[in-house]
């Protein structure tokens, strides 16, 4: 990153960081009824500008195409309208859901007297980077609303158009239902200098949240002066074990792989156990083969996969046990069983999203206890492993740390708790 933004840079920043923060105030101690009356509208302005919307998307389709953005990229940039609805559909669960803010947990009395809980308050203000997916500028909106905080999101250059338009429809919800326009605000400018300082601007900016490539999270990660809550891949497994259902096997791992190449939940490596691989291998590859899957493999699946007719298989190396393809490629390992199938996903994954697909219910709950991942699945799609999926009305991102929030984070993980005591005149003796 350059070390010396612009004045007119900085001062832009400067000012959207205050504004944030003095809207963080008033986010805190809005009413539950108020946020939801937010997100209602938010909702509507969204499914009555859907042809708007789409005007502004066509723009940044065009010029990314003119660029040469990459297949899965360009894939991510587009606004359909089922991305809309989806959106929309996510803030009226949004607001159809208990509001935590206040919530008070744990409330214990103590031999002295006083009672001592935990209170779950709003974090303040987060810092949103992302890439091309111009729906996350309304999912993170919609949470922030929710959740009581303001938030400042900085969108990819590819996706400016979509972004402000999106933009714009928050901060009009935002005014319909009483509160601060400032408690969503999108940085106006390309300049890839605003990363830099929205990343460092501790006295106004409580967490930053990137969500993209892994380029972009780890320069993120080593030059923030303030919190981050991030992921770095998504390189997430499926295990077919012995015993298994076998349709569902099949049905499980095409979904997982090939109903979108994109999301960093869609699944990159297979892992099929010894005794089953001769009846599964050539099932999925025939689908994978139709679908023109690239098959990256082990000696002994490739050899039981050479005889797919039309498949494209090849040899992997040890590289492609780590890779994040994000395309219509996967690497497939024959196991000799769970032990094996959880040291290979513990070793290479990223720990985002891994799934076991079994009907032994032992080897079910050994997964789920020894897989280091921030979600386990047994017997259903890594592509589940969202926000949305999950009844969280949306998602700010899907985190791997391990501190403060883990897997997709909702309303709870822009939360933050504090003690609270509660007393009649008690001193310590």
């Amino acid at each position: 990153m350059n070390d010396t933004p612009t004045p007119q840079l900085m001062q832009l920043m400067q000012s959207m960081g205050l504004a944030a923060k003095t809207a963080s105030s008033q986010m805190a101690r809005a009413p539950s009824a108020v946020k939801n009356k937010a997100l209602i509208a938010l909702a509507g302005l969204l499914r009555q500008n859907a042809a708007a919307l789409d005007a502004a998307n066509a723009k940044d389709l065009a010029r990314a195409t003119a660029s040469g953005l990459a297949g899965p990229m360009l894939d991510r940039l587009k606004l359909k309208p089922k991305d809309i609805d989806t959106v929309a559909v996510g803030c009226e669960q949004l607001a159809a859901m208990p509001d935590v803010i206040g919530e008070i947990i744990g409330m214990k009395q103590q031999p002295s007297g006083i009672r001592v809980g935990q209170m779950r308050v709003p974090i303040g203000v987060f810092g949103m980077i992302y890439e091309s997916r111009p729906n996350v500028t309304i999912e993170a909106a919609s949470l922030a609303i929710k959740s009581g905080n303001a938030c400042i999101l900085r969108g990819g250059s590819e996706a400016i158009e979509s972004n402000k338009a999106l933009a714009a429809l928050v901060q009009q919800a935002l005014l319909d239902a009483g509160l601060p326009a400032d408690a969503v605000q999108l940085v106006p400018t390309t300049d890839r200098e605003a990363v830099g300082l929205l990343i460092t601007m501790p006295l106004y900016v409580d967490v930053i949240i990137p969500r993209g490539g892994k380029g972009l999270i780890e320069r993120v990660s080593r030059d923030a002066k303030v919190p981050v809550i991030k992921h770095l891949d998504g390189n997430c497994h499926v295990y077919v074990d012995d015993p298994c259902d076998m349709a569902m096997a099949v049905t499980v791992a095409d979904n997982a792989k090939t109903q979108k190449y994109s999301p960093c939940n869609a699944s990159e490596g297979l892992l099929v156990a010894r005794s089953v691989a001769a009846e599964f291998l050539p099932k999925i590859g025939a689908i994978y083969a139709a679908k023109g899957v690239e098959m990256r493999c082990d000696a002994e699946a490739q050899a039981i996969l050479a005889a797919v007719p039309g498949a494209t298989v090849k040899s992997a190396t040890e590289q492609d046990w780590y890779e994040e393809y994000l395309a219509p490629i996967i690497s497939i390992k024959v196991v000799a069983g769970v032990d094996e199938a959880i040291a290979h996903i513990n070793q290479y994954s990223s720990h985002h999203t891994d799934a076991i697909i079994t009907r032994d219910h032992m080897h079910a709950q050994r997964f789920l206890r020894e897989v280091d991942s921030a979600s386990v699945m047994v017997n259903a799609s890594t592509r589940f492993a969202d926000g949305f999926e999950f009844g969280l009305g949306a998602e700010i991102g899907i985190s791997t740390d391990k501190f403060h929030a883990r897997g997709p984070v909702g309303i709870e993980g822009l939360t933050s708790l504090k003690y609270v005591v509660l007393g009649q005149g008690e001193v310590r003796a």
